[in-house]
């Protein structure tokens, strides 16, 4: 959102991000590596802008978390990140640019060429990120795509999903590996006081080896 609107979020207790809150944090970070963490359904172009701007020229390692939702303009401001990762239940979209205009036939055509031009400079960051195609990325805009963590990642606009590691798994085969005997034995030792589970827990290991 744009700096002049901020004490009215500020007013009404409401989350935001402005350019000149952003270019303060940087300040205090003071070129030591941060994570930007991002929850946003998107905003202005220019004050998108003006914190992409930002971040890109911070001298220190910029690492991009995305939460909950990277939409519109939050999207390429995730990409100003050295590294974006993305939660396992995040989103990101990616859409055309957009304006609500109103006036003469000049006025119009000029809100037309301005699109026009904001959309070329998104195709050509989202291709930059991504090493897709421009004609790719304008048919991904064009359908105004969402994409979650997964899809995130291969498409190039992500580079992680946070958390992201192989899952542990046992196989088992057949029959538990002990005496059929013992199984009885050891549901008993189960469901015994939870305050004596160690003890439970040896007299498993012991009914293992007999």
């Amino acid at each position: 959102m744009s700096d002049d609107d901020a004490e009215i979020y500020d007013w009404w207790g409401y989350d935001y991000s402005s350019p000149k809150a952003v270019k303060q944090a940087l300040n205090n970070a003071n070129g030591a590596d941060i994570v930007l963490e991002i929850n946003s359904p998107g905003g202005y172009v220019t004050a998108g802008a003006e914190i992409y701007t930002a971040l890109k020229s911070y001298s220190g390692n910029i690492t991009a978390q995305i939460v909950g939702q990277a939409c519109s303009a939050a999207s390429w401001i995730a990409l100003a990140a050295n590294k974006v990762e993305m939660s396992p239940m995040a989103q990101m979209m990616i859409h055309r640019a957009s304006v609500v205009t109103e006036g003469n036939v000049d006025d119009l055509s000029s809100s037309l060429m301005q699109l026009s031009e904001m959309d070329k400079s998104l195709v050509d960051l989202y291709s930059a990120k991504t090493g897709q195609s421009p004609e790719d990325i304008y048919t991904l805009m064009s359908k105004t795509t969402w994409m979650n963590a997964k899809t995130a990642v291969e498409n190039g606009f992500a580079d992680d999903i946070m958390f992201d590691s192989q899952p542990v798994m046992t196989n088992a085969e057949g029959e538990l590996p002990i005496k059929p005997e013992l199984i009885p034995k050891m549901k008993n030792l189960i469901h015994k006081d939870s305050t004596k589970k160690s003890q439970v827990k040896d007299n498993l290991a012991l009914l293992l080896w007999e």
